[in-house]
Formats: C-alpha cells, structure tokens, sequence
C-alpha cells in the first residue's frame, strides 16, 4: 500500500465548497417534503444480510454481485451495508408496530452502497432521498408520489422525463412467467450467460438486459400487459387520468420492470439524456406484498427514491446552480481595543441568528477585506479602535449597492435583519 492514503474507489469526499450545495439541496428536499405530510425516519447503515435477500430478491444484480456483505467476527452473523432504503424502512415500520394505528408517509435519506464499476453518476458509496407511503392503496397514492417528484423537479429548475409502467399482481405475473420461460427457452442459442443463469429463477429481469445483442429478443417477447387482469388495469388506468389531470407528460415504457423483486403495479422512472449512460434519477412504484413478506401484518405500500448525487449533476448540467448560504457578516478588525470589541459585537451578531465570522489571524484591512469578500458574506464589518472606543461599527455591504457607513450596533442587527441584497 502506498504511503499516500487515498478515499475508498468508488467513495468521495464532499469538500465545502460542495457541501453547500448539498446543504442547500437538502433545505429544498426537507420543505418539499413536510408540504406533502411526510415525516423523517432514520434507519442504521448496517442490516442483516437475510432482509435484503428475502426484499430485494436473491436473483437480482444487487444481492449476487452488488453487495457489500461481511461475517460479523464477534456473532458469526452475515451482515449488509444497506444497497436501498425501502427493505429497512419496512423492517423499521413492522418491528415498531408503526402502522397500528394506520398509514405513514415516511421519508429518509443518507447513504447507500454497492459494488459497482465507478463512473459518472455511479459510485460505491452514493445517497438518496427515499420516500415511503406505507398502508395506502389506491392509485392516487401512486399519481401523488409522481406529482410530488413533479413539483421537485420544477423548484429545481431541471427536466427529466417520466416512464411508467404496471407489473399487475401475483397471479398475472405468474403466468407471464411462464410465457416467457417458454419463449426464452425456444431461444437459448441468443440468451447471454445471465439471461441463462434468470431463465428459470426470474425470467422478467432478463427483459430490462442491458445487452444490445439481447435487445430485439426482449423486444419480440410476451407482453406482461396482455395478462392483466381486469382489477389491475383499472388502477394502472386511473394512475394515468390523475396523472393527466395534474398536466404530468408520461410515455408507457412496456419494458420498465426494476431491479428489485418487491415491486407490483405501478412502477416508474424518471429519466433524462443529459447525464450518459446513467440516466435514472428517480425511480419508485408500488410493492404490496413487501410488509407481509418480511413478516408483518400485510399492507399495501407504494414509493420512489432519488439519487442526489444525479440530481445535483442534473441541476449543474442545466447552468442553474442552487443557491448556497452565504454569511450575513464578516467582521474586519486590527488593533487591542478593536479586537476585543470585535469578540463582543460577533457575540450579539450570532445571538441575534446572524452568520457571523470574525477574523482570525491579524493581517492588515486590506487583506481583510480580500477575505471578507472570498466569504460570500453580504456585508463587511470594520472595525477599527476609533470604532471600538465609540462603540460602533463601520457597515460596508459587500453584495450589490449600498453606501459605507458607521452605525452602532443594535442597529447593525436591524440592518442585517432587513437587507434584502
């Protein structure tokens, strides 16, 4: 190992700079969020192995190949770091008996961990913003969450574009499989190794394959769609009226299945062009079955997660930065008496609520005030002796227009309370 420790591949670092911009993105989630009536629950980073098999699916990409699992040395017991938030939440919600007194709308975020080839948009190590609506049913559960991603999108400034797709139930499934094992098996000579490897086990996840030479195959096989029952296509069609009612665009994408085995109905992607290969930024849908599959009393359950790290890129490919907090004052100051009455006018600054620096390190005004404008901070405090025995401050604003003035400080409170630059 070289001497120079480096981040994990595929981990990195989230310097200050952005941060701020993660800071400020997370602001806009969190309101966003408590207007639709949604809560924060936070989940531990570690779980038993056996919950994401038993969710997620043992014959999924995640658990076989994407996982991080290890022995935990002390109990012999297999443990994961979480490579979704949905299978934890659901654990959370049934070990606390959270749904005894009716549905939850619950949200988290943090991060999440698979062993993938890092690029763009891809990391080992990336976040999420999840939202879970446990114990509703109907359709305008399923048109609500997309509208809720809908508004998000517009405050955000960017434009991705909705794909939406039904799974139907159990049984329709159930004799789609078996279509399409029989359809895939009069077609071994094309069938890649994965492809062979799902034929039997799960057969619908060989349709979303990312090899091209598998592409006109999954194009040509039996539609799910055409095993819809009568129940299923009603929801599937009322999910689409609402979502045309709230002027939500959506294209039908009859390939859409997602990487993960709990899902029915309704299932959903928002997608754009603009970030290469991994154009997902945003996916979700309903999985009815998943509250009594790990144990609990059945429920129904319908949700999405984002990833921010796509999002942010999204929002900077668009050229619209997010706006970042800045300090409210930066506080100039040279000489004994000005230094203390510095330390006593930063002091009521911050008690007020205002973002306040004081200098550190001494230097000379103007080398001050090249630190004080490489803040961001709207205004300049300077702070001098003659100052300090008047007890005042000299007020310059750093942002926009405004004159250089000598004020006491109450009324710097005021000012800095007011402005609006």
């Amino acid at each position: 190992m070289s001497n120079n420790i480096q981040s994990v591949r595929g981990m990195n670092d989230c310097l200050p700079d952005a941060a701020d911009t993660w800071q400020a993105f997370e602001a806009i989630v969190r309101d966003w969020l408590r207007r639709y009536g949604y809560r924060e629950m936070r989940t531990p980073i570690l779980e038993h192995t056996g919950l994401f098999k038993r969710a997620i699916g043992e014959v999924t990409d995640i658990v076989e190949k994407e996982m991080y699992t290890f022995v935990d040395e002390l109990n012999g017991e297999s443990l994961a770091l979480r490579p979704e938030g949905t299978a934890s939440s659901v654990r959370a919600v049934i070990q606390h008996n959270l749904l005894y007194d009716g549905g939850k709308r619950l949200w988290y975020t943090g991060p999440m961990f698979r062993h993938e080839r890092p690029q763009k948009g891809r990391y080992r190590q990336f976040h999420q913003v999840g939202v879970e609506a446990l114990g509703f049913a109907g359709p305008d559960t399923d048109a609500e969450l997309i509208v809720m991603c809908a508004d998000l999108w517009r405050e955000l400034d960017i434009a991705p574009t909705l794909q939406i797709n039904t799974l139907g139930d159990y049984e329709s499934r159930q004799r789609h499989r078996a279509k399409l094992i029989a359809y895939f098996e009069a077609h071994q000579d094309v069938l890649d190794e994965d492809a062979k490897r799902r034929l039997h086990s799960n057969p619908l996840r060989i349709l979303d394959s990312k090899n091209p030479a598998m592409q006109a195959l999954a194009d040509n096989a039996p539609r799910l769609m055409d095993e819809l029952d009568d129940e299923a296509l009603a929801h599937f069609d009322a999910v689409q009226r609402l979502l045309r009612a709230s002027g939500i665009a959506f294209e039908i994408n009859p390939r859409l299945v997602r990487g993960l085995d709990y899902y029915n109905r309704t299932v959903f992607e928002w997608v754009t062009d603009q970030l290469g290969a991994q154009g997902t930024v945003c996916a979700g849908g309903r999985y009815d079955g998943l509250i009594g599959q790990l144990g609990g009393k059945p429920a129904p359950a319908a949700g999405f997660a984002m990833g921010i790290e796509r999002l942010l890129a999204l929002v900077e490919a668009g050229g619209r930065p997010l706006a970042v907090p800045a300090p409210d004052a930066y506080i100039v100051h040279a000489g004994e008496a000005a230094e203390r009455f510095a330390w006593q006018v930063a002091a009521a600054l911050r008690a007020a609520g205002l973002a306040t620096v004081l200098h550190c390190g001494g230097g000379s005004f103007k080398s001050q005030m090249k630190k004080a404008d490489a803040s961001r901070a709207r205004f300049a405090l300077i702070i001098g002796d003659d100052e300090a025995v008047l007890l005042q401050v000299t007020l310059k604003p750093l942002r926009g227009t405004g004159e250089q003035t000598r004020i006491e400080v109450p009324l710097v409170i005021e000012t800095l309370k007011n402005a609006t630059i």
